[in-house]
């Protein structure tokens, strides 16, 4: 046997024997709450999670970011709880190691119901609300607001002290109230409080909140919530016949698109041509043939793909529009209901063309970023897409004013509206009127298509859905007349959505019509008829 001699080496023996014999460290809070998880019981999973957030460990975070998106799972056998990450690696929930080798044989989803995802979401919330990323902040904030997890109210009451973004500042102040509205045994005055702050956000989470309000609380506290509730449905339904009138506004555009295009043909030539929306739905497809190129050859340029589009769909729909012009109309002037035949025969014609170089199925069109999205004022939500085809609707209206009132073509269109015999007399070639009228009214038609693309199924069957509408707009505004199609189409576009609530979409186009049909009756001329001796004789 060999003796150490060495004092100091001999000591080190004696303390490593110490520590061998000594037990494992207990595990940590952090390490005891993951244990729960592996029980696969939603009692101890709820523990879990509320263990998980006070542990303050680095990765409570992002266990329970994984157990919100269905990523956390356990092995039964050995009582370990994993999560996957980035191209499915599994890690270990304890230390955040990517485990190597094969997966456990056993390994299970971590299960979740309705209320351990709320509990979750709340958790969430409260390892957020520290954040020093203000937007992090403010999702965490809107999560405990939805959540009204109470035993958060001291975080948030913490939270707000430090809080310097105002609009941060808000959320927690919200969330704050409805979390102390949901206390059992809440102060009146802090309730009243709460309920102050939630009558400021006023919206319909705020009113199932404040519904939830016990009948039998005090009455300072009961008044209160009513008057809020009150008060709240007051500027909501404020706010829903704005929401209405800007949803008619916007479907008054489209009609207004789809419109102005057939009151420039109609009011000059009388005709009825039943194939405007077919030049609609060829604009359409012109948007989509663009974009299939841009991403084949240069998709880097797809944010200026409708810029490309405009030009190339005029140009091809108003081509078509003087050939039907060319090859059939102009032998049918004068027999209105041959025209009509004729127009809705090319009408199907053209139908079944694209259907057989595109197919019967819809076809996607793709919005730019600058497209994309919404904002809001206050409870009025506003679509991007919708506000540019507005803004496009009334440009292109204000661009067919000036060239009606300040080209040779739009003296001699005006001149052939109001009196085409003596148009001709003046040395007007009317038939060359007509066909580049026909040509305008459809290019208009077709940049219409282009617009549409954005917001309505591309298909063979595009144009079918506007060109009653687009008939209605133009006989109830006047004939011819660009400022009664304007104000027809915004008319009838609002009067429809404030309908539809109350009769349906179907029967509110049904008492449209029949509102129209009673006003042709007593003024057969619309809104703003055309002046002229043709005209008045």
């Amino acid at each position: 046997m060999r003796v150490i001699r060495d004092p100091l080496v001999a000591l080190l023996c004696i303390l490593g024997v110490f520590l061998a014999g000594v037990a494992p460290a207990a595990a940590g809070p952090y390490e005891d709450a993951l244990a729960g998880f592996a029980s696969d019981s939603f009692t101890d999973t709820g523990t879990a999670i509320d263990a998980v957030a006070a542990s303050g460990h680095a990765l409570a975070a992002t266990v329970l970011g994984a157990l919100q998106e269905r990523r956390l799972h356990f092995s039964a056998a050995s009582k370990k709880v994993y999560y996957t990450g980035n191209a499915e690696t599994l890690h270990d929930a304890a230390t955040g190691q990517a485990v190597a080798g094969e997966r456990p044989a056993d390994l299970a989803e971590v299960r979740l119901n309705n209320r351990l995802r709320r509990s979750v979401q709340a958790a969430l919330g409260g390892l957020t609300l520290m954040s020093a990323d203000p937007g992090a902040r403010l999702n965490a904030a809107q999560a405990v607001f939805k959540s009204r997890d109470e035993t958060l109210l001291p975080t948030l009451e913490q939270a707000i002290a430090k809080e310097t973004d105002a609009a941060v500042r808000i959320a927690l102040e919200q969330a704050w109230a409805a979390a102390a509205l949901n206390r059992e045994y809440a102060a009146a005055a802090d309730m009243i409080a709460a309920i102050k702050v939630l009558r400021a956000r006023g919206d319909q989470d705020v009113l199932a909140i404040l519904g939830a309000v016990p009948a039998d609380a005090v009455q300072p506290v009961r008044k209160a919530a009513d008057d809020a509730i009150a008060a709240i449905k007051g500027e909501l339904a404020l706010w829903e016949t704005a929401q209405n009138a800007w949803y008619g506004v916007s479907l008054g555009s489209v009609l207004l698109l789809a419109a102005i295009g057939l009151a420039i043909t109609f009011g000059v030539m009388g005709v009825i041509n039943m194939a405007h929306g077919e030049m609609v739905m060829l604009g359409a497809y012109t948007t989509f043939a663009v974009q299939e190129a841009i991403r084949t050859y240069n998709p880097a340029l797809f944010a200026y793909s409708l810029a490309i589009a405009l030009p190339l769909a005029f140009a091809v729909a108003g081509a078509v529009g003087i050939a039907i012009e060319r090859g059939v109309i102009r032998f049918l002037y004068g027999r209105p209901l041959e025209t009509l035949l004729a127009t809705w025969g090319l009408s199907l014609i053209l139908q079944q063309a694209v259907r057989s170089l595109f197919g019967p199925t819809n076809r996607e069109v793709g919005s730019p970023a600058w497209m994309s999205g919404a904002f809001e004022i206050g409870h009025l939500t506003v679509t991007y897409n919708r506000l540019w085809i507005v803004v496009f609707a009334l440009a292109v209206f204000a661009l067919l004013l000036a060239l009606l009132r300040y080209t040779r073509l739009g003296l001699e269109m005006r001149a052939v509206t109001q009196n085409r015999p003596m148009a001709a007399a003046m040395g007007i070639r009317t038939n060359r009127i007509d066909a580049l009228t026909f040509g305008l009214g459809s290019g208009v038609a077709g940049i219409a298509g282009v617009a549409l693309s954005q917001i309505d199924n591309v298909g063979p069957n595009l144009g079918q859905g506007y060109i009653i509408d687009s008939f209605m707009v133009v006989v109830f505004g006047g004939v011819g007349n660009l400022w009664g199609t304007l104000l027809g189409a915004f008319s009838l576009g609002i009067a429809n959505k404030f309908l539809e609530p109350y009769a349906g979409a179907v029967l509110g186009k049904i008492a449209i019509l029949v509102l129209i049909i009673l006003f042709i009756q007593k003024r057969p001329r619309g809104l703003f008829a055309l002046k002229g001796r043709a005209v008045e004789s």
